[in-house]
């Protein structure tokens, strides 16, 4: 008996109305005009790659990290108003930002 089945005899009147379909909304990135700054970083003796300098809202930026995390197949975080990538990949990243149409600048090294 599935869960159809059993609605039906839960409540015998009742009709069930037609599914409509939901719309996936595509959620557009805020692009700034001052360029991100993308730099590297050891922090306990672990290279890092520190990406700063977003001025859209907190959310577009987490969406941006966790895109970012997705592609390269590494940890990270979101703190601070930066976005810390695990390891050293600087040009990987300003190359998928150079994509979505950002500004970036390569800092240290």
């Amino acid at each position: 008996m599935d869960l159809q089945d059993q609605l039906k005899n839960l409540f015998p009147d009742h009709e069930p109305s037609p599914e409509e379909p939901v719309e996936e909304v595509v959620h557009k990135l805020y692009v700034q005009k001052e360029p991100m700054i993308c730099k590297f970083e050891k922090r306990k003796g672990k290279a890092t790659t520190i990406i700063e300098g977003y001025e859209g809202s907190d959310e577009d930026f987490k969406i941006l990290a966790k895109e970012i995390k997705t592609k390269l197949s590494v940890g990270g975080t979101f703190k601070d108003d930066s976005i810390i990538i695990q390891g050293d990949y600087r040009d990987k990243i300003m190359t998928i930002l150079k994509e979505k149409g950002f500004k970036v600048k390569r800092v240290g090294g």
